[in-house]
């Protein structure tokens, strides 16, 4: 179904993309750092819930967007790689935002879990993401759209979950120390910015295959 030179490029993308410090990582750990080692790996395993339900919302919007034109599958790819290098250039010239975890009221692990699935389904840029991002790894000509976007977003939901829960371990361990030292944090965004920009422009590129 996937191209392995192309199927090669996204799992690295998706690693390169959930290993770089982002609002998820922030998230697991600041409630790693304010509630411990489960609170962290319980948000990490709810944020990965909500990935899944926005990629079942992406293939079935894709799919039915490919039924009505080819034209405007291609693009709403190009603009998926345009709005990536935007995500970038305004993440490196933030100023604003959290800048280290924040210490978080006790909640039950269970409202801990659903708090996270909540915030990551209601979340528009994330839905905006998975819209912009998987399409660019996904050939109309090689089977079901959907069924490559479902197996796409399931690679990226995996990877990512199993950074945050790493997080969440990590920082019930040395959140306080890190919680001290807000340059850390503060390099974050321009890590993250180069990514996406970089991303972003690869993807736009012909003939990229």
């Amino acid at each position: 179904m996937f191209e392995f030179s192309n199927l090669m490029l996204f799992i690295g993308a998706a690693v390169a993309l959930n290993l770089t410090p982002g609002p998820d990582m922030l998230y697991c750990a600041t409630r790693a750092v304010g509630q411990g080692r489960a609170a962290g790996i319980i948000s990490g395993l709810a944020i990965g819930t909500g990935g899944l339900l926005h990629t079942v919302f992406a293939a079935m919007g894709l799919s039915a967007l490919l039924m009505f034109s080819a034209t405007a599958f291609t693009i709403v790819k190009y603009a998926g790689a345009a709005y990536l290098v935007y995500l970038g250039v305004r993440t490196v010239m933030s100023r604003g935002g959290a800048s280290s975890p924040k210490r978080l009221a006790h909640a039950s692990l269970s409202r801990i879990f659903f708090q996270g699935v909540v915030t990551s389904i209601l979340n528009p840029k994330v839905a905006l993401f998975f819209l912009s991002f998987l399409p660019q790894f996904v050939d109309p000509s090689r089977g079901s759209v959907a069924l490559q976007v479902l197996i796409l977003g399931v690679i990226i939901t995996c990877t990512g979950t199993t950074v945050n829960v790493s997080v969440g371990l990590l920082f019930g361990q040395i959140g306080g120390w890190l919680d001290r030292r807000p340059t850390f944090w503060k390099f974050q965004r321009w890590v993250t910015g180069s990514v996406f920009v970089a991303l972003g422009a690869s993807l736009a590129l012909p003939d990229r295959n």
